[in-house]
């Protein structure tokens, strides 16, 4: 391990072999109990809100499926009969990286120069029957701590163009009163929310630098990675630098809109944040209900 995270440019931060190289939970690891009971002390006043997005589902019979680009449901659904009249069931097909679906990225899910967190070739990783390495499996004990929100949309969404700045994140630090600690989740309102082959702001290189240095545990977030890149060719600054290189689970296409809400409501912005993800295995993202609990 030593000789391949010599081959990573020390430009962009990585934490290949800091947590051993059997390692699948990354920055997870930076949770601690102390972490955990830091993150239930924010609870109370017992308020609770959802950051997942609802999902509207299309039935998949007497229709071809949707191709990924397009802005259709992420799950098709089909009733299924049970043989019984007093029993319902369903049977569903996901999209689990949609971006009309709030989900979890696992570390598996992209390669820096072809190589998965924690410096694992690609193949290692990932088969066409499943995930051997680096999947959702990672993440069965759930993930519980204190979720900071900072709200870079206060002024209307942000331009399409924008690049989210340290300078940004440490504004928003200082007007809501909070720092974000080793092993919080930080949870970003750009006011836009994912959408494919549309124009996005998306954070900076400096940004995930920036997170990294103060230990964050999972991002969150409405805006991810810009679209079109922000350097054409560049390795992306969330996917690719965050998840491949510093082991960052992603959660993609939160809703954090009632969140904002309810934290200007309540004047605080940091609470517990429950991320409980169904034990699948062998995953490279699954679809989660994140709960913000004040």
């Amino acid at each position: 391990m030593g000789q391949e995270e010599a081959s990573v440019p020390s430009e962009l931060p990585s934490n290949w072999g800091r947590w051993g190289e059997d390692d699948e939970r990354g920055t997870l690891n930076l949770i601690t109990d102390e972490v955990r009971a830091r993150a239930a002390a924010e609870v109370r006043t017992g308020q609770s809100v959802s950051l997942a997005q609802p999902i509207e589902p299309v039935t998949l019979l007497g229709r071809p499926f949707s191709p990924e680009t397009t802005d259709g449901s992420p799950v098709f659904q089909m009733l299924s009969h049970t043989g019984t009249a007093q029993v319902s069931a369903d049977l569903m097909l996901v999209t689990n990286h949609h971006p009309r679906s709030t989900h979890l990225d696992a570390l598996s899910h992209q390669t820096f120069e072809g190589k998965a967190y924690p410096g694992r070739p690609m193949a290692e990783c990932v088969t066409p029957v499943g995930v051997r390495f680096g999947s959702t499996a990672g993440f069965a004990s759930g993930i519980v701590t204190r979720g900071v929100l900072l709200d870079l949309a206060v002024d209307g969404p942000l331009p399409t163009d924008h690049v989210v700045s340290p300078q940004d994140l440490e504004a928003a630090e200082e007007r809501e009163g909070v720092h974000l600690e080793s092993g919080d989740a930080l949870v970003i309102r750009g006011g836009r929310l994912l959408r494919l082959n549309q124009p996005i702001p998306g954070l900076s290189v400096d940004s995930v630098r920036w997170m990294h240095a103060r230990g964050v545990s999972l991002y969150v977030g409405d805006i991810g990675d810009a679209h079109p890149p922000q350097v054409p060719g560049a390795p992306s600054p969330l996917h690719t630098v965050a998840l491949a290189r510093m082991g960052m689970p992603l959660l993609d296409a939160a809703q954090v809109e009632d969140l904002a809400v309810l934290c200007a409501e309540l004047g605080r912005y940091s609470f517990l944040l429950s991320v409980a993800p169904p034990r699948i295995l062998g995953l490279t993202g699954v679809p989660v209900n994140p709960i913000a609990i004040f």
